[in-house]
């Protein structure tokens, strides 16, 4: 029998954790999360970690399963979830994944793009640049060199933005189009489904879950993590801000309200990323569970 991976997608606060269990248990198998943000045992309020009576409804991989003073990357993440898949499929016909994070879903789903070796003194001089004038000079270079790109990235991290730059500039060609290469042969079929909701509610969602990371501990759980600011895995909405507190930048009404709009423009930007795959079957997060199922009965009996 064909072996398949079922892939949930959509933008952060829609409800695709307690779906992918109700999925998970209906063909009796295991979730593998692609939330790159979920990995870091260190972060579990600012990253909405399932809770652990939603981990322990579904057997869960990749959550907290790395520290951020490790360097891992969507290259890493792809080579584990391929050995995890190969290992899962031998026991289930049917694996469950689910993240909001375009970038390693698509790794799984389709593998890496490949890119050139480009000249490392283009990173320096990068890296110079962003310390001398802010993540905004490298914001604007890339609108003008892959505006392609720029609407659909993570434009508030710096490791993302140096990486589509040094390529731009190494190659004369923009970013995007390395992008675009032929799918990688899968020994597995994907089904991709999307929730989705009105803007308007995906944002008063995205408020509410907010206020109750505040409430929950959020403004403690990064002054625990502060003194490790500088991991990369810490460049993140959620904790930026309230390292911006910390550091007296903001007071915390402030730092609250801009964890709000930044998250917001990050679900903005999955949402660009994932309507461009014509693949993905979107349901309204209302949609009655036995609809999906049939639906995902139908495409893998098919």
């Amino acid at each position: 029998m064909t072996k398949t991976l079922i892939n949930i997608v959509g933008p952060t606060a829609i409800g695709k954790t307690a779906l992918s269990i109700k999925i998970a248990n209906l063909f009796k198998t295991e979730v593998l999360s692609a939330d790159s943000r979920q990995f870091y045992k260190e972060m579990s309020i600012g990253t909405a970690v399932p809770e652990p009576e939603e981990l322990a409804a579904a057997q869960h991989h990749f959550i907290q399963h790395r520290s951020i003073t490790e360097d891992y990357n969507v290259g890493d993440f792809e080579r584990e979830a391929h050995t995890k898949l190969d290992e899962l499929f031998e026991k289930h016909d049917v694996v469950v994944m689910v993240g909001g994070s375009g970038l390693y879903t698509k790794a799984v789903v389709e593998g890496l793009d490949h890119f050139p070796e480009i000249d490392s003194n283009i990173r320096i001089k990068l890296n110079e640049e962003l310390s001398k004038h802010g993540l905004q000079s490298l914001q604007q270079k890339l609108q003008k060199m892959d505006p392609e790109y720029y609407a659909v990235a993570d434009i508030q991290n710096p490791h993302r933005l140096i990486r589509a730059l040094e390529i731009c500039i190494g190659t004369g060609k923009a970013f995007s189009s390395f992008l675009k290469k032929k799918k990688n042969a899968r020994n597995f079929e994907t089904i991709s489904i999307g929730l989705t909701a009105e803007r308007e509610e995906i944002y008063d969602r995205i408020n509410q879950r907010v206020d109750l990371m505040i409430e929950n501990g959020l403004v403690d759980e990064a002054r625990q993590i502060y003194p490790s600011r500088k991991y990369n895995a810490l460049n993140t909405v959620g904790y930026k801000e309230m390292f911006a507190y910390f550091d007296d930048q903001w007071d915390l009404e402030t730092a609250v309200g801009e964890i709000k709009k930044n998250t917001r423009r990050f679900a903005k930007r999955q949402l660009t990323w994932f309507r461009k795959d014509e693949t993905i079957t979107w349901f309204d997060r209302t949609t009655i569970f036995e609809l999906i199922a049939t639906h995902l009965r139908e495409k893998i009996n098919s």
